[in-house]
């Protein structure tokens, strides 16, 4: 698993202790697996459709020459 040893996950998990305590543990994997599922959907989604109409801004400027 990525290269890591049991000495280092168990020093990155003692990390994660310290650093968020062991209450919010829960809260902090959650919020994690939340943040991937939305990365991944985000992924999959197409890509947003532009529905500026074309030339609108000649048109505009057109308009207030006048």
């Amino acid at each position: 698993m990525f290269g890591l040893g049991f000495g280092e996950l168990m020093v990155v998990l003692l990390t994660v202790v310290v650093v968020f305590g062991a209450g919010r543990l829960g809260d902090v994997g959650g919020d994690l697996g939340r943040a991937i599922r939305n990365f991944r959907k985000a992924l999959n989604e197409p890509e947003a459709i532009d529905v500026t109409p074309k030339g609108g801004e000649a048109k505009k400027e057109e308009g207030e020459k006048k």
